[in-house]
């Protein structure tokens, strides 16, 4: 695995906007603000020109032009990281025009986003065999004050951090809209995690003295993404399974769109075209559209297939959709500490 070099802090941060671009409220203010902040703290921000627009289908522009200005600023060499400007629906159409050779080439950097970002993150660890980080996109950055899991994305893309914690609370309903733009981070509930270990289900971790650790090389991602890049020419993740299939590999997962079926049938499906292979480990975030359907709840729609690998799992974990969201170094050997309703995750980078 490849690892970029960390920004520094009068580094270059390219925002490119391979799926939705900032040209609606409350976007733009956010991206506006998010960038006179990493200006003023001493970095060089270089939005590009796709940042702003909304020309396109679910993206910010056609997908050969999308697709143009990712590869362009990931093989710029004035350019020292990149952040997404957001997510959106429809990433996975700008694929077939994204130059992968010439990015594996090219001087490795830093791409972070969430979301249908994950089109990205997820095969740079898997077809260009370097690392990426699934974390905040561009527009999350505007905050004052910056909440700790905004710093954390930013402490693990400086190199300043590689051990997280998970935090207290999360936020269910957040408060950014067109009237008011710039609100800030709004945690109002208490984080629990859900467990499955040595066979035992733990819905409520806060009352557990369960205690273990897990380690082997962590990629995923968007479930929604995911599920579409199964069988394309993108799918390269049975050779990528096997490469490191001495570190064994833990899958990171969270959905947005997805119901509880339909993340059962993304599963099932990511499993028979072989993604688990050498599994070690299961981490889902909360998902968005976690609503219990016809008796199947959000547990049961991922345990369902999870458990038959007699691996542990872990549950509303604080990745995805709701905020706070951990940084998480994809590509890297992660090691999952979880104790009772605490986790802590750690990256090494081998």
């Amino acid at each position: 695995m490849v690892y970029p070099e960390f920004l520094k802090k009068d580094g270059c941060i390219g925002f490119p906007a391979p799926s939705f671009g900032a040209s609606i409220e409350p976007y733009k203010t956010r991206l506006s603000t998010a960038l006179q902040k990493l200006r003023v703290e001493g970095y060089l921000p270089l939005p590009g020109t796709d940042a702003f627009r909304g020309d396109g289908i679910g993206i910010s522009n056609t997908p050969d032009n999308c697709a143009g200005e990712l590869t362009g600023m990931y093989c710029d060499g004035d350019i020292d990281v990149l952040i997404s400007v957001g997510g959106g629906e429809l990433m996975c159409e700008i694929l077939p025009y994204v130059k992968f050779d010439r990015i594996a080439a090219s001087r490795p950097k830093w791409f972070m986003g969430y979301s249908d970002n994950t089109n990205f993150t997820f095969l740079l660890n898997t077809l260009c065999d370097v690392a990426s980080i699934y974390g905040p996109c561009a527009t999350a950055f505007c905050e004052d004050p910056r909440p700790r899991y905004l710093q954390d994305a930013l402490d693990l893309i400086t190199g300043k951090k590689l051990e997280f914690k998970s935090y207290l609370e999360w936020e269910k309903d957040n408060l950014v809209n067109e009237e008011n733009p710039l609100a800030t981070f709004n945690p109002k509930i208490d984080r629990v995690h859900a467990i499955y270990h040595e066979g035992e289900f733990i819905p409520d971790a806060r009352e557990s003295t369960v205690y273990f650790s897990m380690t082997g090389r962590v990629i995923g991602g968007c479930l929604d993404c995911l599920s579409t890049l199964v069988g394309t020419e993108f799918d390269k993740v049975r050779d990528f399974n096997r490469k490191y299939a001495e570190d064994g590999i833990i899958w990171l997962l969270e959905s947005c769109d997805l119901n509880v079926f339909s993340q059962r049938r993304a599963l099932w499906q990511l499993e028979h075209a072989g993604w688990f292979e050498n599994v070690k480990g299961f981490v889902f975030g909360r998902p968005l559209n976690g609503e219990e359907m016809l008796g199947l709840d959000k547990y049961e729609a991922v345990l369902g297939i999870a458990r038959k690998y007699n691996v542990p799992v872990i549950m509303d974990a604080d990745f995805g959709h709701y905020d706070p969201m951990i940084p998480v170094m994809m590509g890297s050997v992660a090691e999952f500490t979880v104790r009772g309703n605490d986790m802590i995750v750690k990256y090494t980078m081998v």
